[in-house]
């Protein structure tokens, strides 16, 4: 595979998805120290709010800001659906939980120990 270094590095599998272009491993089992999950930066506060655009009407709660790594997030999220009994997500940083659960989820955090707001009106 002579002329692969030329193409630049591999970026998507349509095996295993996204790839780390270092160690060229699935993003969920890199190890390398380029793509080190840190905790993200912000002020602390952990924001909670009810979302519509885009959706169809429907509302989505969202939880922004939360001071944990990727892998510790997707647990909290699925927590947090568990509890709601609803589906939902996490993308970019962000829990997604179906449905207005913006009290409830905002209790939850509150027991765990975050800082909670709630965002938007």
């Amino acid at each position: 595979m002579k002329g692969l270094s030329s193409l630049g590095a591999l970026v998507y599998s349509t095996d295993a998805g996204r790839v780390c272009p270092e160690c060229r491993e699935p993003l969920a089992q890199c190890r390398c120290k380029v793509l080190t999950r840190a905790v993200p930066p912000g002020d602390g506060v952990v924001r909670v709010q009810r979302e519509t655009k885009g959706r169809g009407g429907k509302a989505v709660t969202l939880v922004r800001g939360v001071p944990l790594d990727a892998t510790a997030l997707v647990a909290l999220g699925k927590q947090l659906k568990a509890a709601c009994g609803s589906g939902g997500t996490v993308k970019e940083g962000v829990v997604e939980v179906q449905g207005d659960h913006v009290e409830r989820v905002m209790a939850l955090l509150r027991e765990q120990g975050f800082k909670v707001k709630r965002s938007g009106g």
